[in-house]
């Protein structure tokens, strides 16, 4: 039974993973994203999730082909797993993409290694693509030649993830009864349902 819920699921969210970084949860900065490809098949990945101008955001390389399977508008499902909490919490968003300037910004905070993979996706060789062996992908990478200063390469892209339908799972229930909540936006704002887990 739908009733109004009596907490935004998104800022509920967001509480939970900036408390699991605060303990050090491996997987608070994570979530799985799973999309469609050409051929009709779930594909499932690990990528950080960001928040960015009080939402949540994913980022990438225009030359993956997980970005050709996330267009604008494009449904995707996200699950985020904090075990440190025993919550998981799996989304249904549609997808929209950050502002240049705002993926710029944003890749100056990736590690040096991501920040010239992105430079070898763009001028050497596309993410996904066959290499010969791992000793040639990493002589490939040694041998970049970078900009100065190292900005984003034309191919660096985001995507803002709107939630419009999100599942709770509290595993950590002193009586062993998981505590699973559904919610789904409206334009009344959300509703929330109890739900068997």
């Amino acid at each position: 039974m739908q009733k109004p819920a009596s907490i935004d699921p998104v800022d509920k969210l967001r509480a939970e993973r900036a408390r699991a970084r605060k303990i050090q949860d491996p997987c608070a900065t994570l979530c799985t994203v799973a999309s469609v490809d050409k051929e009709g098949f779930p594909q499932a990945r690990t990528l950080v999730l960001r928040d960015v101008q009080e939402q949540l955001a994913i980022f990438g390389n225009e030359t993956s082909p997980k970005w050709q399977q996330m267009p604008e508008g494009t449904v995707v499902a996200v699950v985020v797993w904090l075990p440190s909490l025993s919550l998981q919490y799996r989304l249904r968003c549609t997808t929209r993409p950050v502002a240049t300037h705002v993926v710029h910004e944003s890749w100056q905070q990736r590690p040096e290694t991501p920040k010239k993979l992105d430079w070898l996706y763009t001028h050497h060789q596309p993410q996904s693509t066959p290499v010969a062996d791992r000793a040639t992908l990493l002589g490939i990478l040694a041998s970049l030649d970078l900009p100065e200063p190292l900005i984003a390469p034309d191919t660096a892209a985001g995507l803002f993830l709107t939630p419009h339908v999100i599942d709770r799972l509290d595993l950590d229930q002193p009586d062993g009864v998981h505590d699973r909540r559904h919610f789904e936006r409206t334009d009344r704002g959300w509703l929330e349902s109890v739900l068997v887990p």
